[in-house]
């Protein structure tokens, strides 16, 4: 992407426009977000303010009906909004007007779902309301200015529509660049590297929050980071967005200290802020930081107990004390709150795992893939579900999915080498295993699975190495599983006494003595090699080869990431 070169005053001017602009739409989220970007640049001067574009005489005639629409509007009462507004024809007015209709209509659709936290009922139409939208939307498309074709695509992409939709949104982005939701609207249309590239975006500075966004949302996490960090050198670095998206790429790429600690600044420096706090949540959650998510949990729900980030903070609060049932209901609260809402829906799904309910697991699931496809931990969970339920078929589709969006994720590639092995195909769990260990594998048990493998499949000096490695590597980093390396001292003595190395298979042999599980076995093959050595008339070597380093046996050399070739894996039924 060629670099925008940015004008500080010029941007600062732009976004105290579309501030307004967008207030007067009743699009608050994007007016939010623009006043957090416009704060985080220097204030213009008392000279320095820009002038406003003049309102249209239609809309000067029609402002008393759109002053009281706007009123109803703000106190979510759509349908009366858009009442009032019917018969209006000036361009802010009927994009209110066909605003409220749309939020009216999203409101009971989300009640609806929020009442049975499920799917509705078959012959419910749920679209009839967007495919009218649609109809009258398109017979003034021509006429439509950047925050009408914004609707537009919306509504078409809630149909499915999605070229459609990008050709609406894209137009909209062209005519309205500083209209952030259109941007998000974009991005949630964009499936690979390939679509992105391909997309005709205006050359305006507001693209690299967009393509920041993107890469995040791709799981692109060191090209967002390059992005946003181009942002903070232009002069957003005050900006908390580029804050908290940053620490959502350190959380993406599994570097929990940074992306807590950006956060935690973010807390500090507004406590009444909770954006992000159900992210900081699941940060402490998994480094199992009880007393820290107990004070969060209390913080938020001082600031705003009906809020979804709260919700899911104290949710996260109860899963860590083992509450899982209340967990469940502080989850099922935030989906009321907002039926779309993710993070809720995957993380009810990962409660209802704790609590054994699958179905309801599997639900929960699916709910959170409908709302977001890129969730790979929607299709981890799912994957992880079908394989308690012994359907291995399932199973490896799920995890197929999850790996497609997480390419570089070990735990991906090590689930699904396990799910190959179930299924007897070997050459490919060893493909898993072997690129997930190339990829730095996060559990260091790649190593051990390869070894097993090449065991079972007779490959001995393969097996050896593998093993070899693993005792290494588990050595070194301290933490392992005590049993998988009682297997590897073992099959390691077993392996150099069958090929006579007894210098290896002492050093070996001892270390299986070391464990009760395999202490018995170590002393009689000790006992054996101390036979042999007698029959060749060789024991002036024992002490010493004990205490000489064995030789490292690499089965191969370190691959890094980027060089690792693609599994080309097939998927058979």
């Amino acid at each position: 992407m060629a670099d925008q070169k940015l004008d500080l005053m010029s941007a600062k001017k732009e976004l105290v426009v579309a501030v307004r602009e967008c207030r007067d739409r009743g699009l608050v989220q994007t007016a939010k977000w623009l006043t957090e970007q416009s704060a985080a640049l220097k204030p213009l001067g008392p000279g320095e303010f820009p002038a406003f574009p003049a309102d249209d005489p239609d809309f000067l005639q029609e402002y008393d009906a759109y002053n009281v629409a706007r009123s109803y509007y703000d106190i979510r009462e759509y349908d009366r909004a858009a009442h009032v507004l019917r018969d209006c024809t000036s361009r802010k007015a009927y994009f209110l007007c066909m605003y409220a209709r749309y939020m009216g209509g999203e409101k009971r659709r989300g009640d609806a779902m929020a009442d049975s936290l499920g799917p509705l009922k078959a012959g419910q139409d749920q679209c009839g309301w967007l495919r009218t939208l649609r109809e009258e939307l398109q017979q003034k498309e021509s006429d439509l200015d950047g925050y009408g074709l914004y609707l537009y695509g919306v509504v078409l992409r809630r149909l499915g529509l999605q070229q459609e939709a990008v050709t609406a949104l894209l137009s909209a982005i062209n005519k309205e660049p500083l209209h952030w939701g259109a941007w998000l609207e974009l991005a949630m249309l964009i499936n690979d590297k390939a679509n992105l590239v391909a997309l005709s975006l205006p050359n305006h500075w507001m693209k690299q929050f967009f393509m920041a966004h993107c890469y995040l949302e791709l799981q692109m996490n060191e090209d967002a980071l390059t992005q946003l960090q181009g942002l903070a050198d232009k002069g957003f670095s005050l900006s908390t967005w580029v804050k908290a998206q940053t620490a959502n790429a350190y959380h993406n790429m599994r570097q929990v200290e940074p992306a807590v600690d950006l956060l935690k600044q973010l807390h500090a420096e507004d406590p009444y802020r909770l954006d992000n706090m159900d992210t900081l949540s699941n940060l402490l959650y998994v480094k199992e930081m009880r007393a820290e998510l107990s004070h969060l949990a209390h913080s938020v729900c001082q600031v705003d107990k009906f809020r979804v980030e709260t919700c899911c903070v104290i949710g996260n609060y109860y899963s860590l004390r083992g509450q899982h049932e209340k967990a469940v209901l502080y989850f099922q609260r935030a989906l009321k709150l907002n039926p779309n809402y993710l993070s809720a829906w995957t993380l009810m799904g990962h409660e209802y795992m704790e609590m054994k309910n699958t179905s309801a697991a599997i639900q929960a699931y699916r709910h959170a893939i409908e709302v977001n496809r890129r969730d790979y931990r929607a299709w981890y969970g799912l994957g992880q579900t079908y394989e308690i339920l012994k359907m291995p078929f399932y199973c490896l589709y799920y995890y197929r999915q999850a790996h497609q969006l997480r390419p570089n994720d070990s735990r991906m590639l090590m689930a699904l080498g396990e799910c190959y092995e179930k299924l007897e195909r070997i050459l490919e769990a060893i493909k898993c295993y072997w690129r997930a260990y190339s990829v730095v594998d996060q559990e260091g048990m790649a190593l051990v699975k390869l070894a097993k493998l090449h065991e079972q499949i007779k490959e001995d000096q393969q097996a050896a190495a593998f093993y070899t490695a693993f005792v290494q590597q588990s050595e070194m980093m301290g933490t392992v599983d005590v049993e998988e390396q009682c297997q590897a001292y073992r099959y390691l003595a077993n392996h150099y006494l069958k090929h006579k190395d007894l210098d290896q298979a002492t050093f070996y042999a001892r270390r299986c003595c070391d464990f009760a599980s395999t202490r018995e076995e170590g002393k009689s093959l000790l006992q054996q090699i101390s036979g042999l050595r007698s029959s060749q008339g060789d024991d002036s070597s024992l002490s010493q080869s004990i205490a000489e380093p064995r030789p490292a046996i690499t089965p191969v050399t370190a691959t890094p990431t980027s060089s690792v070739p693609p599994m080309n894996l097939t998927f058979t039924s």
